[in-house]
């Protein structure tokens, strides 16, 4: 079942293959101030549908991870990162992090979120 999701303004919008089974929230210092719940998918399963253009990066210390935002209403969108569930980065299996409140028809509150802090592991 393919969920849609999108910016305030719709300029930026995208789709997965299917519903998160669960949700994580990043305690470090962006995903904190970006206020985002993460929706984490393979490559293969995220498809933005407007054109890259409309698209935003921000990349910050390491720069091994892409966060995207819309470059017209500012809503942080996706994210592509390395998996980091080793505690290491594994450049050969990327992630995309979804920011799952701006799924359209989903509700938030049906699946678990998961804290990770982030605050004091990088």
């Amino acid at each position: 079942m393919t969920i849609q999701g999108s910016c305030h303004c719709g300029k930026t919008q995208f789709e997965v293959q299917e519903a998160p089974a669960g949700l994580t929230r990043c305690t470090c210092s962006f995903c904190s101030k970006r206020g985002a719940l993460w929706a984490y998918y393979k490559p293969a399963q995220f498809r933005l549908t407007t054109p890259i253009e409309d698209v935003a990066t921000y990349q910050w210390r390491t720069k091994t991870s892409k966060h995207h935002f819309c470059a017209t209403c500012g809503c942080g969108t996706y994210s592509e990162s390395p998996d980091w569930s080793t505690g290491k980065p594994d450049f050969e299996n990327l992630k995309i992090g979804v920011n799952a409140r701006l799924l359209d028809e989903f509700d938030l509150d049906a699946v678990p979120v998961k804290v990770i802090d982030g605050k004091n592991l990088w």
